[in-house]
C-alpha cells in the first residue's frame, strides 16, 4: 500500500512536468493514462487506441503501478518518446489535435507506434508521402443525388492536379480535372455519415464546388488526406518559394470555423426564412450559404471584412420577422446591406456570432481588398 500511493505520488508529478502535462498524441492538457510500456502520458480518447495497440495502458490516479513501470515512465515521458517516434514526420503531415475526428487520431498513433512509419529506419516510407503521384477508388457522392458511387482518382503533384473519373467511363476521359491551386481537404464523418468522410473542396470559375468522398480503410483515407496535403505543400513551395514553412503550412489544407443551419431571408426582409446550411472560412474571410449541407455548390457567399472598413456583426432581436421558426437572430453588416440570419437556440447564436467576430479581427491582406471590392450575392 506504501508502494502504490508513492508510485501515484510520483506519478501525478511527472504528469506536470513540460511535455508531459499534454497527451503525447493530440496535445489535450492534464492527461490522465499513460502507456507504461513505450513511456508516455495520454488522454482518454487516445488511450482506447493504445489499448487496442497493446501497450498496457493505466490510470495514473485509479489503478495501482509496479515499481519497473514507474520508473519506466520517469526514464522516458513525452518528449523523449516523440524524439523517437517522430523523428522524420514530414512537414506537410497533418498532427491531429484534440478536437479533430477520430479516424485521424487513430492514424496517427497507428502510423507512430504500430507502423513506424516516422523513425526514419523505414526503407519504403508510404508511397502518398513520397513519390508525387497517388490513386485508388474513393466512394464519391453524385452531384445531384445521393448516391455514393465507386470513383477513381488520380492525384498528382507534378500536373498540380487531382483527376477523378466515373468508373462505367473511364475511357472516356477524366470527369474533372481540380487544380491542386485551390482544393482544400477536411475531415467531416459527423456530415457525410460515415466514420472515414471526406469533404473536397475546389474553385469552379465564380463559384466554389464540393465533393463528398469515402474510403471503407481508414488507413487508405488518412494517406488520401496526407497525399493531397503533400501535393499542395509542393504547389505552394513553388507559388510562394520565399515562404517558410511556418507560413505555408497553415495554407496546405484548413478546417472551417463554423458550420451549421440558420434561416436566412432576403434583402427586403419580405421574403419568408428559408433554412439554409452555412460555412465560415477563416481563411478566405468569406461566409457560404447552401440550400442543403451535402450540397455541391453554393447558393451565395457573403464576404467578411473589418470593422474599419464598415462590416460589423451582433445578436439580432427580430422584429416583424415572416416565416422564422427559430428565434435567436444575427446580424452582418456589411457595406452593401444588413444579413438577417436566425439560430436555432442562443448556443448556436452566440457560437456564431464569436465565429464572425474572429474574422472580423483578422487583419486584411492585399487580396482581401480585392474580394471585398467584389458584388455579394
Amino acid at each position: 500500500m506504501a508502494n502504490a500511493e508513492r508510485n501515484k505520488k510520483i506519478l501525478l508529478e511527472l504528469v506536470k512536468q513540460g511535455d508531459n502535462s499534454r497527451c503525447a498524441d493530440c496535445g489535450a492538457p492534464d492527461p490522465e493514462w499513460a502507456s507504461y510500456v513505450l513511456g508516455v502520458f495520454v488522454c482518454l480518447n487516445c488511450s482506447g487506441t493504445h489499448r487496442s495497440l497493446s501497450s498496457r495502458v493505466k490510470s495514473i490516479k485509479l489503478d495501482n503501478w509496479e515499481d519497473d513501470w514507474v520508473e519506466n515512465m520517469r526514464s522516458k515521458g513525452n518528449a523523449s518518446v516523440r524524439a523517437l517516434y517522430e523523428k522524420a514526420v514530414p512537414v506537410y503531415y497533418y498532427r491531429p489535435q484534440q478536437s479533430d475526428c477520430a479516424v485521424l487520431r487513430e492514424q496517427w498513433i497507428r502510423a507512430k507506434y504500430e507502423r513506424k512509419e516516422f523513425t526514419g529506419e523505414m526503407k519504403y516510407p508510404p508511397l502518398a508521402y513520397t513519390t508525387g503521384i497517388y490513386e485508388g477508388m474513393l466512394v464519391k457522392k453524385g452531384k445531384e443525388n445521393t448516391r455514393f458511387l465507386m470513383r477513381k482518382f488520380v492525384l498528382s503533384d507534378r500536373e498540380f492536379t487531382l483527376t477523378y473519373y466515373n468508373r462505367e467511363n473511364e475511357a472516356k476521359g477524366p470527369k474533372a480535372v481540380i487544380p491542386i491551386k485551390d482544393l482544400n481537404a477536411t475531415f467531416q464523418p459527423e456530415k457525410i455519415g460515415h466514420a472515414n468522410g471526406l469533404q473536397l473542396t475546389y474553385q469552379e470559375e465564380d463559384h466554389i464546388r464540393n465533393l463528398y468522398v469515402y474510403h471503407e480503410s481508414a488507413v487508405e483515407i488518412v494517406s488520401w488526406f496526407n497525399a493531397i496535403r503533400a501535393a499542395r505543400y509542393a504547389y505552394l513551395k513553388t507559388a510562394y518559394p520565399t515562404g517558410t514553412d511556418k507560413e505555408l503550412i497553415p495554407m496546405i489544407t484548413r478546417n472551417y470555423l463554423k458550420e451549421g443551419y440558420m434561416e436566412k431571408t432576403g434583402p427586403s426582409r419580405r421574403e419568408p426564412f428559408k433554412r439554409r446550411w452555412f460555412i465560415l472560412d477563416f481563411q478566405s474571410r468569406k461566409l457560404f450559404y447552401f440550400n442543403a449541407k451535402l450540397d455541391a455548390e453554393e447558393l451565395g457567399v457573403i464576404f467578411i471584412g473589418t470593422e474599419s472598413n464598415g462590416y460589423s456583426v451582433q445578436e439580432y432581436v427580430p422584429k416583424r420577422t415572416r416565416g422564422n421558426k427559430w428565434n435567436w437572430g444575427v446580424a452582418v453588416e456589411t457595406p452593401d446591406r444588413q444579413f438577417i440570419f436566425m439560430c436555432e437556440n442562443e448556443r448556436e447564436q452566440k457560437e456564431w456570432v464569436d465565429a464572425l467576430k474572429q474574422v472580423l479581427s483578422k487583419i486584411m491582406s492585399p487580396q482581401d481588398y480585392a474580394k471585398a471590392n467584389a458584388k455579394h450575392k
